[in-house]
């Protein structure tokens, strides 16, 4: 971890706004104050620079600024932040000083903002899945953007919501269209292993700048508020202007609805006003977003994961070693036809697709890794066929098996279905190294490396099947089956894998689980929870019994000499000192403990002098241990 780093670029955030919170009122903008926290500002984003140079694993790799997307989706996320905190912060100070509005019909209020925002993103992240073309859309964003806040700069506290509605969605949709697709303008140029770097700078950026924003556009709002008041006061009448001073003279914000309708009106105008202006103060942010993004390069999104990216890295170098060693073997290939048996790699987990596959045979690949016939060159046609059968167990055939070529680059070269006798083909584009997945339902997907050289290649596929777990749940002692336990199956990491209740005599099955360590939780009503290990079988159905040990329970009455006693406090401790539990009595004086184990606890109630008590709980536990308690004397 760059604990150095992280601590600078910590250090050097957190002084940048404090400056920016108490800039303009503890202290002038230009004052020594400035000088000190926005150099040390500067000198602490060096510090963290040079931590950046020399770190093994730096938050931030400065490699990243070397190219130029990063380096402006960085700039223009720093001001788009700007006119997006803009926006959420002073709507809601405008339509509750300016127009009067509840806070919860503020925040009702910006839904127009809202709405463009979700609709424009929604939709812009759709096409560009689509297109894989995403430059324009920032390039609309950035106009969106600047022509919302434009507009909003024109509101006074009595224009009509209509306008401020279609003012609000444009600034959501420039918002929409800019704030996502920075990020992923960055993460489109950067190695998988670059990913979450790339992602969290351009998103830090992008909070520094509202951070900043905010507390500098709060300042101007309070200066070009105090200003329109100050320079319209002398509309109002003597009389009302002294009241208008004592209305804000205290400092805090004047409740509305008690002045009187000239006074409010004039405070109204001057906040509407003076809001208005900060959104013409952040339009030039939004601008300099908008030219900043004209200078991106368009690169057009990739159409791949990173897992594949990773493996397709792999993949080159694999791919030269697997045709050198082709070749070498082709050289030595005797005139007559040989039939050459390799040994076979198959991927060690269940693959679930392209993906996967090529990523699991890529990366433990060795030359000649697959169970091949190879003949000698001869003429080729359109393509190398690739046949042989797909067979589950006792070499039983697996019709409907879909059987997928792809390149080792990833591409997907062929595909087939396994016929009735589990026969298959497809054929190979040249000579060359390939993988080749089969996966059928009831059985784990296989992944193998195939070498097809100017020849037909027959290739068998074996596939194994899915285990199944079965198993009863039973009472301990009386071995009693458990209806409806809940049976609960997770994986080593703990993802759910499968649950089920059990059936009239304690039963439960699951199908279709992948060989391996997996836990059983079991949990029933009346019965302490339990959970073991289990081992599935890599073939046929494991089978596992549980036993259920019964949880006690202890229950009575806090009584007082006048009755039942409500809201008295009742301890459980065990034999060794530890609280098992604790319970407030009710209106009838009753407490209880449940799933408890057998052995000697001690019951204590307070709410009177405390009384305690010891009792042994066996079998289902004790009922009716009631308590007395009552002053001394009564």
């Amino acid at each position: 971890v760059d604990w150095l780093g992280a601590f600078f670029i910590t250090a050097a955030a957190s002084l940048l706004l404090i400056w920016v919170t108490f800039a303009n009122d503890k202290y002038d903008w230009l004052s020594w104050q400035t000088y000190v926290m926005v150099g040390g500002t500067i000198l602490l984003a060096l510090a963290f620079v040079l931590t950046e140079t020399k770190a093994a694993e730096p938050i931030i790799p400065l490699r990243l600024f070397r190219n130029r997307t990063i380096s402006l989706a960085s700039v223009a996320s720093l001001f788009v932040g700007v006119g997006m905190y803009s926006g959420t912060v002073f709507f809601s100070q405008y339509f509750q000083l300016a127009r009067d509005k509840s806070p919860t019909m503020s925040g009702v209020m910006t839904i127009p903002m809202i709405g463009g925002l979700f609709i424009s993103s929604m939709v812009s992240g759709r096409i560009i899945s689509n297109t894989g073309r995403w430059k324009n859309w920032l390039v609309a964003g950035g106009l969106f953007l600047t022509a919302g806040l434009s507009l909003l700069s024109l509101m006074r506290y009595d224009t009509p919501y209509w306008q401020l509605s279609i003012y609000m969605a444009l600034l959501g949709i420039g918002v929409g269209m800019m704030m996502q697709n920075l990020v992923l303008s960055t993460q489109n140029q950067v190695a998988p292993k670059d990913l979450g770097a790339a992602s969290s700078t351009v998103s830090f950026f992008r909070s520094l700048g509202g951070a900043v924003g905010v507390g500098v556009l709060g300042s101007v709002m309070s200066d070009r508020i105090s200003h329109y008041a100050t320079n319209s006061i002398g509309e109002l009448s003597p009389k009302a202007r002294m009241a208008a001073a004592q209305a804000v003279g205290g400092g805090e914000l004047p409740d509305m609805n008690s002045l009187p309708l000239p006074i409010r009106h004039w405070l109204e105008s001057a906040y509407g006003h003076g809001i208005a202006d900060v959104f013409l103060y952040a339009a030039p942010c939004a601008l300099v977003a908008f030219v900043v993004v004209m200078f991106i390069k368009e690169v057009p999104l990739r159409t791949t994961g990173a897992l594949t990216q990773a493996a397709q890295e792999k993949a080159g170098t694999v791919e030269n070693t697997l045709e050198s060693t082709v070749e070498n073997t082709m050289r030595n290939v005797p005139d007559e036809p040989v039939q050459e048996k390799v040994p076979s790699l198959t991927a060690p987990a269940p693959v679930v697709g392209a993906t996967e596959a090529l990523a699991t045979a890529t990366a433990s690949a060795a030359p000649m890794t697959a169970v091949a016939t190879i003949a000698e060159p001869g003429s080729g046609g359109d393509g190398t066929p690739v046949h042989g059968f797909v067979r589950g167990a006792e070499s039983a055939p697996v019709p409907q098996a879909a059987v997928t070529l792809i390149s080792l680059a990833g591409r997907q070269l062929g595909r087939s279905v396994a016929q009735a006798d589990g026969s298959y083909a497809l054929a190979a584009p040249g000579t060359g190294s390939y993988v080749l997945i089969a996966s059928a339902d009831g059985y784990q997907p296989q992944a193998s490396t195939v070498v097809v050289g100017e020849e037909p290649l027959s290739y068998d596929i074996l596939l194994s099947g899915t285990s199944g777990l079965t198993g009863v749940v039973r009472a301990s002692g009386s071995a009693l089956p458990v209806k409806d336990a809940m049976v609960i199956v997770t994986d080593v990491r703990g993802d759910l894998l499968a649950t089920a209740a059990t059936g009239e005599q304690g039963e439960f099955a699951f199908t279709d689980l992948v060989p391996g360590p997996v836990t059983i939780a079991v949990n029933a009503g009346g019965f302490r929870p339990r959970a073991l290990p289990v081992e599935v079988a890599a073939t046929g159905i494991t089978r596992v019994g549980v036993d259920l040990d019964a949880g006690a329970r202890l229950q009575g009455v806090v009584k007082a000499p006048h009755g039942p006693l409500a809201d008295a406090r009742v301890t459980l401790v065990d034999q060794a000192g530890n609280v098992v539990g604790s319970a407030t009595t009710g209106t009838d004086g009753a407490y209880a403990f449940t799933d408890l184990d057998s052995g000697e606890y001690t019951v204590i109630a307070t709410g009177y002098p405390p009384v305690a008590t010891a009792l042994t709980v066996t079998g289902t536990g004790a009922d009716g241990h009631d308590i007395e308690l009552a002053h001394p004397g009564e």
